[in-house]
């Protein structure tokens, strides 16, 4: 009986062992994870793409919601470099994180100044505010893809409303006399 007990006592140790360093291990990806994550947000808000070469897969692939889509860690610096022109102070504030294995979706609002001729609009000064989410996939330590979805028509609208309303402020409405 003594037998017995020891063997479900060290049977029972050892899967508690194991089962520990797997979630320690699956813990410690998860922070790095995250981690890698939200450095790639913070690219984004200052515009230091020399950066993009420590956390980027070289063979790095990003997907809009739209047919547009960019790759390579040259291809991102250009991309980043070309938004941060249209809206110098573009920031990502990231509002929800969500870890699975080497998955992680952010859902995060975005703000920056109309600076530049966007879809042919040309800059008109307004503050806009976007809400997106991504979704990305990390390979061997680094980003290796990402899906965006942007609100772009929000972007498209609130640029265009502002354009309206400056339209509207310096026009003078005609009157009958």
């Amino acid at each position: 009986m003594k037998t017995h007990n020891y063997s479900i006592l060290t049977l029972s140790t050892v899967l508690f062992l194991c089962l520990g360093c797997q979630s320690n291990s699956e813990l410690e990806n998860a922070d790095y994870n995250r981690k890698l994550i939200l450095q790639y947000h913070e690219i984004w808000n200052t515009g230091q793409v020399e950066k993009l070469n420590e956390i980027l897969a070289p063979d790095f692939v990003c997907h809009y919601l739209t047919d547009q889509e960019w790759k390579g860690i040259a291809g991102s610096k250009t991309e980043i470099v070309n938004w941060r022109a249209l809206f110098p102070d573009w920031h990502e504030e990231v509002v929800d994180i969500i870890i699975e294995k080497d998955k992680v979706v952010t859902r995060y609002n975005s703000t920056g100044t109309h600076s530049g001729t966007y879809e042919g609009i040309d800059s008109t000064g307004t503050k806009v505010m976007i809400a997106e989410i991504s979704i990305y996939r990390i390979k061997d330590g680094k980003l290796a893809e990402q899906w965006c979805l942007m609100d772009d028509s929000a972007l498209k609208t609130q640029i265009l409303n502002y354009k309206e309303q400056q339209k509207n402020l310096f026009t003078t409405p005609k009157t009958d006399k």
